[in-house]
């Protein structure tokens, strides 16, 4: 059988924890249901920030999130990278682990970047073994994000959601579902962003993100530094109730406002998980056209 997001906790609506909020969090304490920290940034062996995590994980649960796995890479996998987020996650007793459908490595070369991969049936069996692989070392849920597009290659041979599901499914993992991605591939590529979200196995998906976006007019840009738009809030009301219910984070990475408009923002999604229109919430940032 299976795995699905029956046994995986819900966590309620969480906040990716950065910097220019910590002040904030260690003064105050807020009510926030959880964190979501990028994982790269405490694989340390000490210092600072292993400090600043272990005086969160004091009031909240903590979940990993992380860039730079690079699973579609050609590249022999990195066991001494998988041992230290293996380690990091026994401090943090995550109860689960995501990182991002991409590659970003050669040998002797890491880009830094989330770079899109060819939609084949090839590249479906080689990234689903290396997601299983990744799965049983870690010993925990383990998640692949979908990424937000802005090119496509002439070899692929099918949509993105029929490649995401065909590699979730054939390595027994699980989606860390972003909303804002989709709407934001949806308009680079011209197709209904529903096209999507019906056909996607909603069972799979473990955690859902949020994000605001730069509308350029002919393209849109994932930047994460913005308000959450009102079309996306709007996909977000459709997969919800979907996936029966699952842990919603609100990701914002560049200029940054402060906590508590942080937060504010994250908890309009209670809102919509009750089904409250968006019209009645005060929405700050209409997707533009």
């Amino acid at each position: 059988m299976g795995r699905n997001n029956k046994n995986i906790p819900n966590l309620g609506i969480g906040l990716g924890l950065r910097i220019p909020h910590y002040e904030d969090i260690f003064r105050d304490k807020p009510n926030v249901d959880w964190f979501e920290i990028i994982s790269e940034n405490f694989m340390v062996d000490g210092g600072k920030p292993l400090e600043n995590l272990h005086r969160i994980l004091e009031y909240y649960p903590v979940v990993q999130h992380g860039v730079a796995l690079a699973i579609g890479s050609p590249d022999p996998f990195d066991f001494d990278y998988l041992k230290k987020l293996k380690a990091l996650s026994r401090i943090t007793k995550t109860p689960w682990i995501s990182d991002h459908l991409c590659w970003g490595k050669l040998a002797g070369a890491h880009f830094h970047d989330l770079l899109p991969l060819p939609y084949t049936k090839e590249v479906i069996d080689y990234v689903s073994e290396r997601a299983r692989i990744v799965q049983d070392y870690l010993e925990v849920p383990f998640a692949l994000e979908n990424l937000s597009s802005y090119v496509a290659f002439k070899a692929d041979e099918m949509p993105e959601w029929e490649f995401y599901s065909a590699i979730v499914e054939k390595a027994d993992i699980y989606m860390m579902l972003d909303v804002n991605n989709i709407y934001v591939s949806s308009r680079n590529h011209g197709y209904p962003p529903q096209d999507y979200i019906r056909n996607i196995p909603m069972e799979r998906v473990l955690q859902i993100h949020l994000a605001g976006h730069s509308d350029r007019g002919d393209y849109v840009l994932d930047t994460h530094d913005n308000y959450v738009c009102d079309e996306v809030w709007k996909l977000y009301a459709e997969v919800y109730p979907q996936t029966g219910g699952v842990s919603t984070l609100l990701e914002w990475d560049a200029n940054f406002i402060s906590f508590q408009e942080t937060w504010e923002e994250a908890l309009k999604a209670k809102d919509f998980q009750k089904g409250i229109e968006s019209k009645n919430i005060g929405l700050k940032v209409p997707c533009a056209r």
